[in-house]
């Protein structure tokens, strides 16, 4: 078992991204207070926890820990109800735990739990992730670029929807467990995705004039604009769990009929609906990932490539920014169980030799 005298001398740079920082390790593990024990002690948010049962049919619970600066797996052996108290995903708890290796990867051992209370006072934002930057500011510029569009169809039917979601759009997580899973994340991951877009359009147009800049545009604030239906949302402001309707639905196709049922208040034509709707459908690329069908357009694609590259480069981001120059990171279950490897070049200055 590696020391945990050595995860407090690690010195951990986080990446910026837009000007905010990374999540990396979670910071219970630098709240040491025991260590010829490996003993850990602080506060964090139920993310995600399943009651399991052990090869001897003992039950114990399986926990997904987090904090405002990273996520961990923790287990309580042994489980009792009457004990230990019942817990649930988004509660706050109070945890003193023993730090093991599991896999190559950091694991707690709960050895004491229980539920925060108020003379706890507990830093909300120490704990709770959130986007680096303004929701309503970002709501704000796209809402303002759609209101300049020339398609005056796309303009409409996207303003509104934008309009009938805000709060939502500005303050929901981008996902419930994968890429931009905070406070915010959902505004955080669409607006990243129109800046680039705007650049994929600005160099393409070039070549092939008949590329529709505002149909990229709105297909991009549209394409998740489901999320605001699909997750249940905890008092901490994360996804807690799916909906009932995003459980049998999920957002691909409540996407689509929110665009159905918008085009007919609006009286937005058939061909309109269509493309949007297309887009929707196709943004998750291929079949095994959720889309019913592939890009078949070049809007489509545009939008498609887009949202898996944000996704991936957060993913892989979220994970350096936990790792050493020079080493492997744990594995990324959501970009196929990769090690991906630090390699310092982007922090190296033109002054170095």
């Amino acid at each position: 078992m590696q020391s945990i005298r050595n995860y407090a001398k690690i010195r951990i740079i986080k990446y910026s991204i837009h000007g905010g920082n990374k999540m990396g390790k979670i910071k219970l593990l630098s709240n040491i207070i025991n260590f010829s024990t490996n003993q850990v002690e602080g506060y964090c948010v139920v993310k995600a926890v399943q009651l399991k049962v052990n090869v001897k049919g003992a039950e114990y619970l399986d926990f997904t820990l987090s904090d405002a600066e990273g996520e961990i797996n923790a287990k309580l052996w042994d489980y009792q109800s009457t004990a230990h108290g019942s817990y649930n995903a988004g509660d706050v708890i109070k945890i003193r735990a023993t730090v093991n290796m599991y896999r190559d990867a950091e694991q707690l051992k709960i050895d004491r739990i229980r539920h925060v209370n108020p003379s706890d006072d507990v830093d909300m934002s120490q704990l709770v992730a959130s986007s680096p930057f303004d929701g309503e500011k970002l709501y704000q510029e796209m809402y303002d670029l759609v209101g300049g569009f020339k398609n005056e169809e796309l303009s409409r039917l996207t303003r509104y929807l934008m309009r009938e979601h805000r709060d939502k759009l500005v303050n929901f997580p981008g996902a419930l467990r994968m890429h931009h899973a905070m406070r915010g994340g959902l505004m955080y991951h669409t607006h990243t995705m129109l800046s680039v877009a705007k650049k994929i359009v600005e160099v393409y147009s070039q070549f092939y004039p008949e590329l529709c800049a505002e149909l990229v545009y709105s297909g991009v604030i549209l394409h998740d604009i489901a999320k605001t239906l699909e997750y249940d949302i905890g008092d901490t402001g994360l996804a807690t769990a799916y909906s009932t309707e995003g459980q049998l639905l999920g957002h691909i196709s409540m996407g689509m009929a929110m665009i159905e049922q918008a085009s007919a208040e609006l009286s937005i034509s058939r061909e309109t609906t269509n493309l949007l709707s297309h887009i929707l459908l196709s943004h998750h690329g291929v079949p095994e990932f959720g889309s019913p069908k592939l890009p078949l357009f070049p809007e489509a694609e545009i939008v498609s490539t887009v949202d898996t590259l944000d996704a991936k480069l957060f993913e892989m981001y979220d994970a350096l920014g936990s790792t050493e120059i020079g080493k492997f990171s744990d594995r990324v279950w959501g970009l196929d169980n990769r090690q991906l490897y630090r390699h310092g070049y982007g922090l190296k200055t033109d002054t170095e030799d």
